[in-house]
């Protein structure tokens, strides 16, 4: 074969393929020629697509009618078993508690004795033996005070009781010159009398002598009259010396008792007057051996509270210890205003530890009258029909018992009334628990255990 016979085959190749190419592209357009395109042979189209779809939708309709039936299917085996659940829950026994109540209150502690010591002599402070955190004991001396003119006056009153003694003295000398005088009056007077009977002597002579007897018995009284009266001064005058020597011994000011000195107010050289109850004080004066703490007790408890009841005593700043006590007196009637018991506990305090103005937390052990019976809190149930719990029936079965709390303890409840001792209720009911409910019992806890608070569903599964 020639050489330009196979170049014309290869162009003619060349020429259908770009004509192929071109009806792939776009029938209805013209080749490079400007020849109109023609598609009488071109091939049929094929079946096969159209059957994979049908099969696809045809599939899927059918996977999603089965899901549907299964989602069905689940749900009707979910409400018979929401029908017929029978929750496992856990239970607890009601425990009667005879031990002492715990109320704890919050209280101040306050000095047992608290004393202002004030000046009754006027003067002006010659020494001071004590300051602030000074201790002392009963007798020990605080100030010593400078009164120049109480003294005077107290020498002034001694001089003057001098003399009154001298005039009783002079008073008893008269009486004993009247006691004379009466004497020789009535000796007289009985000589006369004699004689005058007899003649010797006229009746005018006897009725003087008798006048001059008379006088002298009456000298006599005026005589004792002047002792009594000096007397009288003596005692009025002796009394004003002792009261100003008593005076002049509160120039030294001593402690009234063992204590420790809390405030000074004086230092020396200062003037201070004395009887001014109203004014500012030299010192003050607390006892803290044992301490008064003051705790206001609300009238829920206020009835149950009386002397001699055990009280603990607890301070935040000393955590490791607790101070015993008794309840020693309270005000009896509460405070109209706000409902509460005055008490006061007294806390005996040796070593110091506590100190007068502390914030603390009391306990008192407080007796029972009757047994009180407590339950979990989470045994609770609150509804429609009030508080009530869930009771454990020996066929596993529960009743709802409405109840009374007496004390909200936290996790505990203590009843007044709704159960008694030994039933045994339900912890965490379900939200449909009712009457007759049957319950499958997971287990007893105590009382006095803290119990997790799990949903009953959860610990079913």
């Amino acid at each position: 074969m020639s050489p330009f016979i196979e170049s014309d085959d290869a162009g003619n190749d060349a020429a259908e393929r770009a004509h192929a190419h071109a009806v792939e592209i776009d029938p209805l357009r013209q080749d490079l020629l400007g020849e109109a395109l023609t598609h009488a042979h071109l091939p049929p189209p094929r079946k096969r697509p159209f059957v994979i779809a049908l099969l696809a939708l045809g599939s899927a309709l059918g996977l999603g009618g089965w899901h549907h039936w299964q989602t069905y299917r689940t749900s009707l085996e979910t409400q018979e078993d929401v029908i017929s659940f029978v929750p496992t829950v856990r239970t607890v026994s009601a425990v009667e508690d005879d031990e002492p109540m715990r109320l704890t209150l919050p209280g101040q502690t306050e000095a047992f004795d608290h004393a202002d010591i004030f000046a009754r002599a006027t003067g002006y402070i010659a020494e001071r033996r004590v300051d602030i955190g000074s201790r002392v004991k009963k007798g020990d001396l605080l100030v010593r005070i400078a009164a120049p003119d109480l003294d005077q006056q107290k020498s002034q009153a001694e001089a003057q009781l001098g003399q009154l003694q001298a005039q009783l003295a002079v008073a008893h000398a008269d009486v004993e010159q009247a006691k004379a005088n009466v004497t020789l009056a009535n000796a007289t007077d009985a000589r006369t009398s004699t004689l005058a009977g007899q003649g010797w002597a006229s009746k005018q002579t006897a009725d003087q002598t008798r006048a001059q007897m008379l006088t002298a018995t009456a000298a006599l009284t005026a005589a004792d009259a002047k002792v009594k009266v000096a007397e009288a001064n003596i005692t009025a005058q002796q009394a004003t010396v002792d009261r100003l020597r008593t005076l002049t011994t509160f120039e030294n000011v001593t402690a009234p008792f063992d204590g420790i000195v809390v405030a000074r107010m004086v230092d020396v050289g200062d003037l201070v007057h004395a009887d001014l109850g109203s004014g500012a004080s030299l010192f003050s004066i607390e006892s803290t051996d044992v301490l008064r703490v003051s705790v206001q007790v609300p009238q829920s408890a206020a009835v149950h509270i009386r002397d001699g009841v055990r009280a603990t005593v607890q301070v935040a700043q000393l955590p490791e210890r607790s101070f015993e006590g008794t309840v020693s007196r309270s005000s009896v009637a509460l405070r109209s205003s706000v409902r509460t018991l005055d008490t006061e506990v007294d806390v005996a305090n040796p070593d110091g530890a506590l100190r007068p103005g502390l914030y603390v937390n009391v306990t008192f052990a407080v007796p029972r009258a009757h047994p009180g019976l407590q339950i979990p809190s989470e045994a609770l149930i609150f509804d429609a029909a009030g508080t009530q719990v869930a009771v454990v029936q020996p066929d596993d079965t529960v009743k709802l018992h409405p109840i009374t709390i007496a004390r909200d303890l936290g996790t505990t409840l203590e009843l007044r009334s709704g159960l008694k001792g030994g039933d045994t209720v339900v912890l965490n009911p379900p939200a449909d628990l009712r009457d007759g409910s049957r319950i499958v019992p997971k287990g007893s806890v105590s009382s006095g255990e803290p119990v997790a608070k799990l949903s009953v569903q959860a610990s079913a599964e």
